[in-house]
């Protein structure tokens, strides 16, 4: 290839990436995708791209490098203190669940398309995991019940770490039992990849976690020092064992997560912006490999497999999770439904097979077409119908309308309980446990912690949630968390009171306006000032219009000692007011306003 062509081939790897992320991001689907259409389309559709010929030798040395740090990735959110803390059901799913779905897809993958045992097995490990990547885009689609989707999100993180190990190790087994040199031999070699895998990335782990905890190294350096030593462990496991490596480093991401006083979020930020970089090329390099003619020749059984998993499989699962739960029959169909299967299993799928095959084990190339089969069956046939299933089965959020609120203290509180009344959901955030205390003797729902901490972005559940309100007095978390939800609500849903001392400032000492959210109220209301007014005797009143009593009538009534705040409409949709604010109530909207008593 020339150097124009291989500029324009990078260059077109760019473009397909950034218009699949962008792609689900707007349909809200899983990026995986899109990115495996794209590599497909311009691999061997169009015959634009061919990855062999771009990288030459490199190709699959960089596939490798790319599968380590997206399993490290993936397992540094293993964090096992919590495995406690995700309910019975997570726990049986990742455990006596996922063995019914490996031993399932094992003995269909053997008698339907003919793999031996060992391919088999292999499959069953890839094939079993769904992972957080496929997972959250689908629930924010699907809108489950909390219950719900609390558990496959978990399952999601929970399942990507320890399935790759799983692959890991049986990949590791095959390999030393394919030398031909006995079953004692093999086992000693399998053994040997256990343990020397586990050595390189337990003492990996543990000399990256005293760097980070000791500082011994300045915040800047901490990812890309970590990234070194990732690559380190990979290339040094693998050149005393053969195909230790990738069980090296998911053990050191886990040893990491889970040693005391290592603040691993710096590291994980980074990882995760540089994992999408590296997922979105890989796999559109991995699709534009696939040999479709590969894939069709599979014929027909490449469905009767996906049904077999999808109608046979996962329901097996969730029975034996959810047997003895409190979750009713519709919400266990829900869960037997989703399972999309994702990252973890097209990246291992494809460098394993290829190894596989130049270790001369017959059929192993069929394992890259069979596994993107099933990923895109799944992803495809459950992103269409997840949503319409759960509507049927009534085990539905409606559309994100609640309110996340920042503080409970003693407006806050008063806010959230008119809210309420008016047929939202709330939930109340404070890192103060008197106020949290105080809220939850009130029946609100709370969550005990800093919206934005690193405990929050796994255990806060916003689920029905579509609005923020932050209503703490210092304006500082009012803006941290204002930035915090900014992708997950939209700048038109983050509203705050203002703060006054905010308002005096200059603009190089203020936060930008689409960061510290909308002001609150019309006229706008600063904490300081609705806590005085509550104070004083003013109550949030919550009227009706009708035919009699219009809005002209209402304002006419209140006159200056009214600050109305929220407004819900015929339909049920609650707008928050601001000072821009242009509604024109009419008959049937309900009004919430703080009034103030008269002089």
């Amino acid at each position: 290839m020339t150097e124009q062509q291989i500029l324009l081939s990078f260059g077109g790897i760019g473009i397909a990436a950034l218009g699949s992320q962008w792609l689900a991001w707007r349909l809200k689907l899983p990026a995986i995708l899109f990115l495996l259409l794209s590599g497909i389309l311009v691999g061997p559709v169009l015959g634009w791209l061919d990855p062999q010929e771009l990288f030459g030798p490199l190709l699959m040395p960089l596939v490798s490098l790319a599968v380590a740090l997206i399993l490290f990735e993936g397992s540094l959110t293993l964090h096992l203190s919590e495995w406690r803390e995700i309910g019975t059901v997570v726990r049986r799913l990742v455990t006596i669940g996922a063995l019914s779905t490996w031993a399932i897809i094992t003995l269909a993958t053997h008698w339907l398309l003919g793999f031996d045992w060992m391919l088999a097995l292999l499959f069953g490990t890839l094939t079993l995991v769904t992972g957080p990547t496929v997972i959250v885009p689908m629930l924010r689609v699907v809108r489950p019940k909390a219950s719900i989707a609390n558990i496959l999100r978990w399952e999601g993180i929970v399942i990507d770490p320890i399935g790759a190990l799983l692959a890991v190790v049986v990949y590791s087994f095959i390999i030393t039992r394919a030398s031909g040199e006995g079953l004692s031999h093999s086992l000693l070699t399998f053994g040997g990849v256990i343990v020397c895998g586990s050595l390189f990335g337990i003492v990996g782990g543990w000399i990256m976690g005293h760097v980070v905890r000791r500082q011994w190294l300045p915040e800047y350096l901490q990812s890309l020092a970590t990234l070194a030593a990732v690559l380190a462990a990979f290339i040094a496991s693998n050149e005393v064992m053969h195909e230790s490596g990738l069980l090296a480093v998911t053990l050191m991401g886990m040893w990491m997560a889970n040693m005391k006083g290592v603040d691993v979020r710096n590291i994980l930020h980074f990882k995760e912006n540089l994992s999408i970089f590296l997922i979105s090329g890989l796999f559109i390099l991995l699709a534009a490999r696939l040999d479709l003619n590969a894939m069709i020749g599979l014929g027909p059984v490449v469905l009767v497999l996906l049904l077999i998993i999808q109608f046979v499989a996962r329901p097996l699962n969730v029975v034996l999770s959810t047997f003895g739960s409190k979750l009713n029959w519709r919400e266990r169909a829900l869960l037997a439904w989703i399972a999309p299967r994702g990252i973890v299993a097209a990246a291992v799928s494809a460098i394993f097979a290829i190894r596989l095959d130049e270790a001369g084990h017959e059929g192993a190339l069929l394992l890259v077409p069979l596994t993107f089969a099933v990923i895109i069956g799944t992803v495809v046939l459950q992103s269409a119908t997840a949503r319409p299933l759960a509507r049927l089965l009534k085990v539905a959020e409606p559309a994100p309308s609640g309110f996340l609120i920042v503080g409970a203290n003693g407006p806050a509180r008063v806010i959230a309980k008119a809210l309420q009344q008016l047929g939202s959901r709330v939930l109340l955030t404070d890192s103060n446990w008197e106020n949290i205390r105080a809220a939850r003797m009130e029946n609100l729902p709370t969550y005990f912690g800093n919206p934005a901490s690193q405990h929050a972005e796994t255990h806060l559940d916003l689920v029905g949630l579509g609005y923020l309100l932050a209503l703490s007095p210092s304006g500082e978390l009012n803006t941290l968390a204002a930035v915090r939800f900014h992708h997950e609500f939209g700048p038109q849903r983050l509203f705050a009171l203002t703060n006054g001392q905010e308002s005096r400032r200059t603009d190089k000492h203020r936060a930008s306006h689409e960061y510290r959210g909308q002001a609150l109220g019309n006229p706008a209301l600063t904490y300081g000032q609705l806590a005085s007014e509550l104070s004083q005797g003013a109550e949030l009143y919550s009227t009706n219009l009708t035919d009699n009593f219009t809005w002209a009538d209402y304002q006419s009534l209140h006159g200056k000692r009214l600050t109305l705040l929220f407004a819900r409409d015929g339909n049920g949709w609650v707008h928050v007011v601001t000072p821009d604010s242009e509604l024109k109530p009419g008959t049937g909207w309900t009004l919430l306003a703080l009034i103030r008593r008269e002089a």
